[in-house]
């Protein structure tokens, strides 16, 4: 049970800290409209890919990790991101938008994408 927590705690902390960020009525905007929406879209996909990698690494059991795990923690971390659009339908002054999930699932799938890269670049571990 220790061992499941210990795997799973960052993935759920991290989830809950965007669960507290979408509650907000508002975030705080920077000066520039076109630089409010450059930090905003970056920081879901930042958001979302570590999220899919906190999945990855939760569920792994052999590195580098199945191509199935992989998929499965880009259908988690976009879900995640459907049900916080779905969310912030709920909180006055915030709206839920297509283009962020498809944001999320593309920070996901970066995520992903750059750990398969560098399980490959490692090298194999002595037989």
């Amino acid at each position: 049970m220790r061992e499941l927590l210990r795997r799973w705690a960052p993935p759920l902390v991290w989830m809950g800290v965007i669960y507290v960020l979408s509650a907000q009525p508002s975030l705080p905007s920077a000066p520039e409209q076109w630089l409010d929406v450059v930090l905003k879209k970056s920081g879901h996909a930042l958001a979302y890919g570590l999220l899919a990698w906190l999945y990855l690494q939760a569920m792994r059991r052999e590195a580098p990790p199945s191509k199935r795990l992989r998929l499965l923690s880009l259908v988690l971390a976009v879900a995640y991101g459907v049900t916080d659009e779905v969310h912030q339908a709920l909180v006055p002054g915030r709206t839920p938008r297509l283009t962020d999930v498809l944001i999320d699932g593309v920070g996901a799938t970066l995520a992903i994408a750059l750990e398969q890269r560098r399980a490959r670049a490692r090298p194999p571990a002595p037989r």
